[in-house]
């Protein structure tokens, strides 16, 4: 017989949020720079764990790893709720659960417990979300972004855009998807905020012009 138990009904959710947390935190950049050059990234550059502090501190081949593997953390925690929450919820409920997850994996990774809670920024994993849960705006995103980098060589300039974009890019996805889906929009517009968080002081030294660009020494 079925548990009806609301209790019971909601441990798989729950436990997929948990493994969202658990999978964006895994610290790939922090673990690249420990065993490629013993160090500790966060005491280097910029600070951040993420993809652009690797290729200034450690280099572009570690850089790519890192970058490819902060992706996967975001698209596999959607995809794994998705796959595992389609047979018992639907339509909103199914999509509130899924955009949690990949919630749950930015925060993961903002915010990893193994490293006193100071991690990346959040670019890479969120783009991994994206395209785990709308491709084609994930890959929008993922355009705007080498766009404004090809013209400014600035990453953080490049992030801010892209995620200002982002709920532009998908409330003109929801016509040809199945029209409007509030948990997809409140997820976009949640990681504009938490982008634009994350490179607050990065745009306080663009408005100073003093933000590095790519190929400067210092760290962005």
């Amino acid at each position: 017989m079925t548990s009806t138990d609301p209790l019971t009904s909601m441990l798989l959710p729950l436990s997929l949020l948990l493994l969202g947390y658990l999978l964006g935190s895994i610290p790939f950049g922090y673990l690249a720079a420990r065993l490629l050059k013993g160090i500790d990234i966060r005491q280097e550059g910029s600070g951040s764990t993420g993809a652009t502090n690797v290729l200034r501190v450690v280099g572009k081949g570690p850089a790519l790893g890192v970058f490819l593997l902060d992706v996967f953390k975001g698209t596999a925690a959607v995809l794994v709720a998705k796959g595992l929450l389609a047979a018992s919820l639907g339509g909103t409920a199914l999509d509130a659960w899924v955009v949690g997850a990949g919630l749950a994996a930015l925060a993961g990774h903002i915010w990893p417990m193994w490293l006193g809670w100071r991690g990346g920024k959040a670019v890479a994993t969120g783009l991994g979300m994206l395209l785990g849960l709308a491709w084609p705006v994930g890959l929008a995103c993922f355009g705007v972004f080498l766009t404004v980098l090809t013209v400014s060589r600035m990453v953080s300039l490049s992030s801010m855009v892209a995620a200002v974009a982002l709920p532009l890019l998908m409330l003109g996805w929801f016509p040809k998807h199945g029209g409007f889906r509030p948990a997809y929009l409140a997820l976009a517009l949640i990681t504009t905020l938490l982008v634009l968080w994350r490179h607050r002081a990065n745009l306080a030294r663009i408005l100073e012009g003093t933000e590095p660009r790519l190929g400067s020494a210092k760290a962005s």
